[in-house]
């Protein structure tokens, strides 16, 4: 997803014109990343055995990954592949989980995702929504907001405390707040837009477009999963 923490410098020119970022090299860069993602889903769908009891430490695993990413974007064309064949193992545990349980779930989750990424594409072009300073500004203050309650949530699960009210329940409110970060990653799409977009028009230097393809598969990512929770507390009601 769109990094908060993106400087100014990120956009500086190349001293090489043929070495700076293109929209096309961005896109070819994200479908590299998605047949990686996409390779070891289909091993993780099929191999579950295997996969289920290293789903802990590829997540954790996959988390520093996308903190160096994040943090230190030069590293993205040698860690991003990587990130992406981690996210593709825990995505195919987690879809194969869904599957058993709501049958039908995976395929209409994948559907959406897809839907909502070419509606947000669109309303960007369009110029209805755009990455303005203060958009930025609430829907970063948003994701914080949400990975802090995860995060709260995952402690008091460790420790057997219990859940943080209505993240895990069907209930209406439980639904609407699901409604609610699905919106957010939604709106997220935006922002990375904005990256790809302003990189390619700056010259950002050519690593930038493996930085924005694997912005826009995290961000892409939680948006699928999100709607995997949100069509599963559907099917509950």
């Amino acid at each position: 997803m769109g990094n908060p923490f993106l400087r100014g410098s990120a956009f500086k020119s190349s001293a090489r014109s043929n070495e700076v970022m293109k929209v096309s090299g961005v896109i070819n860069k994200s479908i590299i990343l998605w047949f990686l993602l996409a390779g070891s889903a289909f091993y993780s769908w099929t191999h579950p055995g295997v996969i289920m009891p290293l789903v802990i430490p590829i997540s954790v695993g996959a988390f520093v990954l996308a903190m160096i990413s994040t943090f230190k974007m030069q590293t993205s064309p040698f860690l991003a592949p990587i990130y992406a064949i981690c996210e593709g193992f825990i995505l195919g545990a987690v879809s194969l989980h869904f599957e058993k349980v709501y049958p039908g779930v995976v395929v209409n989750a994948i559907l959406l995702t897809v839907c909502v990424l070419f509606c947000m594409l669109a309303a960007y072009k369009a110029g209805i929504l755009r990455a303005t300073p203060k958009f930025q500004k609430v829907v970063t203050l948003s994701i914080f907001a949400i990975c802090f309650v995860y995060i709260i949530d995952l402690f008091l699960n460790m420790f057997g405390v219990g859940n943080f009210p209505y993240i895990h329940n069907y209930s209406v409110f439980g639904i609407a707040i699901s409604f609610v970060v699905v919106a957010v990653a939604s709106l997220t799409l935006i922002i990375d837009f904005d990256l790809i977009e302003r990189g390619a028009h700056n010259g950002a230097p050519e690593y930038m477009e493996w930085y924005a393809a694997f912005s826009l598969m995290v961000t892409l990512v939680w948006l699928y999963v999100e709607i995997l929770n949100l069509l599963s507390k559907l099917k509950k009601r």
